[in-house]
């Protein structure tokens, strides 16, 4: 029960959380909270590190209902702790908002996201890597709202401090990739989409291996944009593959597996193979029944 093993085990959790291993993952992170509480006290910084891992390790898993109270609790030590300015305030703040994001909250993810910007850009510099995480998740939303006129220059942005801090071959840098190519493709302009998302791709691959959650978000994304120029024959083996790595990496409840199973089942209706789309759209409801 040293904080030394908690350590440890933080990073062995953390490294397979990065993998997409979220179930080899969980007990680390668990343990390592209960090591830090027990030594540490349940208001130490270490805790509140603690908390936010496993929240967002819950995030990723589709479980936003665990993962909330871990980030409040997480961010409320950290304020507690640091006082309202710390860029550790600013990180729990952005977590925050992203998974009221992903609920379709942006009422409440975007006072968040400016607030954790504002004091990023103060505490660390206007050219941080942390700044440029802020800026990409800001325009996410007005991505999502429509507003490209807002999100693009921060997507911009957002692009150049990664290169700059990281080089072109960073993940971060892929992200990036993939949140401007979105943008040029709900636009519709898929000239510019498509390389964006295939220098992504290749980004994630060499850097998480061909069968990460990341890599199929990006295949995902290309196979929606070779479905809406009506070339289902590109479009289908990405759905596939895209549908197989998320089944295995998150297991076949989880709401990204039921968005793989509806996208594929639009292009087997596009291709009148209905009995085929039916099958899958039942399936994907199943998911969604699922409280999480």
């Amino acid at each position: 029960n040293h904080p030394d093993v908690a350590m440890s085990l933080n990073n062995l959790a953390s490294l397979y959380r990065t993998r997409g291993d979220y179930a080899r993952a969980e007990p680390l992170y668990k343990r390592t909270l209960a090591i830090d509480e027990n030594v540490l006290g349940s208001n130490h910084p270490n805790v509140a590190a603690d908390l936010n891992n496993l929240a967002e390790l819950y995030y990723n898993w589709g479980d936003s209902i665990k993962a909330e109270p871990l980030y409040k609790r997480s961010l409320a030590i950290r304020e507690k702790v640091f006082g309202p300015n710390h860029p550790s305030v600013a990180r729990s703040l952005n977590n925050l908002a992203a998974l009221y994001q992903s609920r379709g909250d942006s009422a409440k993810a975007e006072p968040l996201y400016k607030r954790s910007l504002a004091i990023r850009e103060t505490a660390l510099g206007p050219d941080h890597p942390d700044v440029a995480t802020s800026l990409n998740n800001l325009a996410t939303i007005y991505r999502a709202r429509g507003d490209s006129a807002r999100a693009e220059p921060l997507f911009m942005r957002s692009l150049a401090i990664r290169e700059k801090a990281f080089g072109p071959d960073h993940p971060d840098v892929a992200t990036s990739l993939n949140s401007l190519a979105l943008l040029f493709h709900t636009r519709g302009d898929s000239t510019k989409a498509e390389p964006l998302y295939k220098r992504s791709l290749a980004i994630y691959e060499n850097a998480f291996g061909p069968n990460h959650p990341d890599v199929a978000m990006i295949l995902n994304n290309l196979a929606e944009l070779y479905r809406n120029r009506g070339d289902n024959a590109k479009a289908e083996p990405l759905y596939k593959r895209s549908l197989a790595i998320l089944e295995n990496a998150l297991g076949s409840n989880h709401p990204d597996v039921a968005t793989s199973l509806e996208n594929l089942a639009a292009l087997y209706r596009a291709t009148k193979r209905s009995s085929e789309a039916t099958a899958l759209e039942k399936r994907a409801e199943r998911i969604r029944a699922i409280k999480k």
